[in-house]
């Protein structure tokens, strides 16, 4: 993840703070101009809020006159996008909300499809379907025919059930179904970019519902466009690492017949950053060709003393009668910024077609 001050910096706020001037000459935007010195100790989204705040304070009057502000801002200026969209996007939607007319609503609605070209309007649109998620997901539908390929791919990014770095939308989550008729519009989409979206949402809704997703790709499976298959295979990596039988059958990994020796170690003790190399050899002891999902699984010590597993991709083979693979796969404990390594008892299994290996152990030297 980008640091805060990569995104939305003293420079952001300057020029928000330019752009909004020139739809009010005389105003003097002093929560603004502040604004662009308060943001150091502040993460991501605390910075977009400041600066939603600092507009909100500084553009009174209702729902109207600030739609027609952010307006004439962003015809005044081409500067008008990047980073300062976020804060501006929020504010609309805040004000909306506070507003609580139809009137308001759907022009908040409007203002964010005109605006996420310009960087994109995914989180601030949650405010509005935390607010009303019905009538939300009613504008978004009509979103999905749009000619726009952004405003196309808001409508599914917009309403992703876990949406990295915005706000949580407890009915997004809870209930079942309530965007499959978004993802249906566009898994057949021209656009990549739209298509990806799609695919992550999917993975998203297949934390909480996976056999509805399985079902899902399976109609679309019925009648695919040529993109479907990549779409589906990106949309299901979590449910296939996970092993859920519906997933992998699917995508053509059927239960199979294997002889697997493995995984064995290179070392039984790594030191801290280093690396632990494994090799496996699966065999193909069944009468039939087998379709096979190889993935390794490495359960890392915790601080707590418990172990937390983690499955990382390996291969994708296919194994006539007796035909044999041999895995050979180095692991790294590299410090790196997403995760943090606890020294330990830690252990790295095999998992084919969903079915796990026994765990080979080792342990992971201290600092």
């Amino acid at each position: 993840m980008p640091f805060a001050d990569e995104l939305i910096h003293g420079r952001t706020a300057r020029s928000l703070t330019q752009a909004v001037q020139t739809a009010v000459p005389g105003a003097a935007l002093d929560a603004l101009r502040a604004a662009a010195d308060q943001l150091g100790p502040l993460t991501l989204r605390e910075r977009a809020d400041l600066l939603r705040d600092a507009l909100l304070a500084d553009v009174p009057g209702d729902f109207a006159e600030l739609a027609r502000v952010v307006r004439a801002a962003r015809d005044g200026t081409q500067e008008f996008g990047g980073w300062l969209i976020w804060p501006v996007t929020s504010a609309v939607a805040t004000k909306a909300v506070a507003e609580d007319t139809s009137e308001a609503f759907a022009d908040a609605m409007a203002l964010l499809a005109e605006l996420t070209g310009r960087l994109t309007s995914e989180f601030a649109v949650r405010v509005l379907l935390r607010h009303d998620i019905d009538r939300a997901l009613t504008i978004v539908a009509g979103w999905t025919a749009s000619a726009d390929a952004d405003v196309r791919r808001l409508a599914s990014e917009g309403t992703r059930p876990y949406l990295p770095w915005s706000i949580r939308v407890p009915e997004l989550i809870s209930r079942a179904g309530a965007t499959v008729h978004v993802l249906d519009a566009l898994y057949g989409d021209d656009s990549e970019y739209v298509r990806r979206s799609v695919a992550n949402h999917l993975n998203d809704l297949s934390r909480d519902h996976a056999d509805l997703v399985v079902a899902t790709v399976r109609r679309w499976l019925d009648a695919p466009a040529p993109t479907t298959g990549r779409l589906v295979r990106h949309g299901l990596r979590t449910l296939v690492k996970r092993g859920h039988p519906g997933a992998l059958d699917v995508l053509g990994f059927a239960p199979a017949t294997l002889e697997i020796d493995g995984p064995v170690l290179d070392r039984t003790t790594v030191p801290f950053g280093g690396s632990v190399r494994f090799t496996a050899t699966i065999r193909n002891s069944g009468a039939e060709q087998a379709r096979l999902a190889i993935d390794y699984v490495v359960h890392h010590h915790k601080a707590n003393g418990s172990q937390s597993a983690k499955t990382f991709k390996l291969a994708i083979r296919t194994l006539a009668p007796g035909e044999t693979v041999e895995v050979d796969r180095e692991h790294s404990f590299r410090p790196i910024t997403t995760r943090r390594y606890h020294p330990g008892p830690h252990a790295i299994a095999l998992q084919v077609n969903g079915v796990a290996t026994d765990t080979a152990e080792f342990e992971l030297g201290t600092p």
